[in-house]
């Protein structure tokens, strides 16, 4: 008995060694979901956290704006923590924290128009992010990868100046996936292979 017991203790031991890294990790990705810095004290990425991930974010980085761009669920369901499966709507939680909660829907125009034309949804994204007293800003879809990849490679290519190619590069490197990264991919190329800061643009379209 003692020998059995000694085997079924090293085995318990043995599944809490490989189990604990994993759990932690899924507790991590549930509660800061791919939580990231693009710009520090002005714009955060991440995917839907839950309610202490939102609570941690307001807490630690000062957010004030909370922009989500989950076109198919306007006001999502946010779980509470990792353990507790309980719902609170975004936005509600957002008033509770006294943040500024905005919903933009990214969206695509007909590939034949591009350019000059360009998905409607990035005038307002830029006229929010002109604005200080919005930052710092958490811009969040369900993953933290494809339209929130896509809206930080604007980011990036307007206010940091980066080519395409650059924004592309770190796309692909925070997990947007690099064969879904090509110009066949029409996020791709109307958010980031054509897109053209506003001070060029308005010399482009000036001069036609």
């Amino acid at each position: 008995m003692p020998r059995l017991r000694d085997r079924l203790l090293a085995t318990y031991i043995a599944l809490i060694v490989v189990a604990a890294p994993l759990l932690y990790q899924r507790y991590r990705l549930t509660t800061s979901k791919r939580l990231r810095c693009v710009c520090e004290g002005r714009l955060y990425r991440s995917g839907q956290m839950t309610v202490v991930g939102f609570e941690d974010a307001v807490r630690t980085l000062g957010i004030r704006t909370v922009l989500n761009v989950q076109n198919e669920i306007p006001d999502p369901d946010v779980r509470r923590s990792f353990l507790d499966g309980r719902t609170v709507k975004e936005r509600e939680l957002c008033a509770r924290l006294g943040v500024r909660y905005v919903l933009l829907e990214p969206d695509l125009v007909a590939p034949s128009t591009v350019p000059p034309n360009r998905p409607r949804v990035i005038d307002p994204f830029l006229a929010l992010l002109d604005d200080p007293a919005n930052y710092p800003i958490l811009l969040h879809c369900k993953a933290g990868l494809h339209r929130t990849g896509v809206l930080a490679a604007v980011y990036r290519m307007e206010y940091d100046g980066w080519p395409a190619s650059v924004a592309l590069q770190e796309l692909k490197e925070n997990g947007f996936g690099e064969s879904a990264a090509t110009a066949a991919n029409q996020y791709i190329k109307q958010y980031i292979l054509t897109y053209c800061p506003r001070e060029k643009r308005d010399v482009a379209i000036g001069g036609r």
